[in-house]
């Protein structure tokens, strides 16, 4: 009769080692999955939007985030749309610094109006959420601060619609149609984040 060995000491420690790692994964992958409820309240929250479909995929992955946290889905969605907001501001001051106008100078014009427009929303959309990062105090205090949120993203969204108003005088041409075309996507972004503060707002101040 053979005798079976017991496994060695290595090979337990493996055996073990890899049970380990294999939990690890399996609780890693199950944070950072999306739960069916968590997107569910993120869909609902984004049907109060302009622009439902892409408010939910834009937002979506930060489902885990969220919590179902309307303040914090507001401060995810102002934070989405001040990294848009800043690209855009990049991309325009670089094509103004760039493009050659030939003898038309309306374009010019028009991208130099955008850049300073699209400063002031960076700056508006800054100011949005650090206030969001800071809410707190008494319902009074609560109100004022949301107040001051929608103030601020109602005004960026105002001067992301004013870049695009700078070319209704320029002819049709490339920088025209690539600017208010990049220029319509960020302003349907900060649409939703207005819109999400404004649907966060009204459940603060509902008695």
């Amino acid at each position: 009769m053979k005798l079976h060995r017991p496994p060695s000491l290595p090979l337990l420690l493996l055996a073990t080692m890899l049970l380990h790692l294999s939990d690890t994964a399996s609780a890693t992958a199950a944070a950072t999955v999306p739960t069916a409820n968590n997107t569910d309240f993120i869909r609902t929250s984004c049907g109060t939007t302009l622009y439902p479909e892409l408010c939910y995929t834009s937002l979506s992955g930060y489902a885990n985030v969220v919590q179902q946290d309307p303040a914090q889905l507001a401060r995810v969605a102002i934070g989405l749309s001040l990294s848009k907001a800043r690209r855009m501001a990049n991309y325009v001051s670089n094509l103004s610094r760039q493009a050659d106008y030939g003898s038309d100078h309306r374009a010019a014009s028009a991208l130099h109006d955008c850049c300073t427009v699209f400063g002031d929303a960076v700056d508006g959309i800054t100011g949005s959420l650090q206030q969001m990062r800071h809410l707190g105090g008494s319902p009074e205090s609560l109100r004022f601060q949301l107040s001051n949120v929608q103030t601020y993203m109602s005004a960026a969204l105002t001067n992301e619609d004013t870049c695009t108003d700078g070319f209704d005088d320029v002819p049709d041409c490339p920088v025209k149609s690539d600017v208010s075309g990049r220029v319509v996507k960020v302003t349907k972004v900060t649409s939703n984040a207005l819109a999400l503060v404004n649907s966060y707002a009204a459940k603060v101040t509902t008695p």
